[in-house]
């Protein structure tokens, strides 16, 4: 029964975190996998951070949930505001738009973004019950 137990948590965390990135990925108007073939090392900056920042809060989620629907929830939770976070940011640096530097290669945009997505998965992970 445990080890039924943990086989399902296992594939709803690789689900939910599959899903989360595949969700960041429409939010740039590039192709994020297309830009990793290119070998632009300022969207795997940014995807790192972004693939960690989620790992965060799924971990955190599945740590302080007993039920898979209240994990999920509180994923779900967290990864809205790491998506606001992104929007807020881009409003935030209004002579900067994040996603055509990151397009272009800018490492201190990437940088900048990934330690944003995990400083605030620290955060919003505070918060979850």
């Amino acid at each position: 029964m445990i080890v039924y137990s943990i086989l399902v948590s296992l594939v709803t965390i690789a689900v939910l975190q599959a899903l989360g990135m595949f969700v960041f990925s429409l939010l740039t108007p590039f192709n994020d996998l297309e830009e990793l073939r290119k070998g632009n090392t300022a969207v795997g900056l940014a995807m790192g951070g972004k693939f960690l920042a989620t790992g965060i809060i799924l971990g955190v989620s599945a740590y302080t949930n007993h039920s898979i629907w209240f994990m999920a929830l509180w994923f779900a939770v967290g990864y809205v505001c790491l998506v606001a976070t992104y929007f807020i940011f881009d409003w935030l640096t209004p002579g900067i738009r994040l996603s055509e530097h990151l397009q272009k290669g800018n490492t201190a945009v990437g940088t900048f973004l990934a330690f944003v997505y995990v400083g605030i998965s620290f955060t919003v992970s505070s918060l979850i019950i």
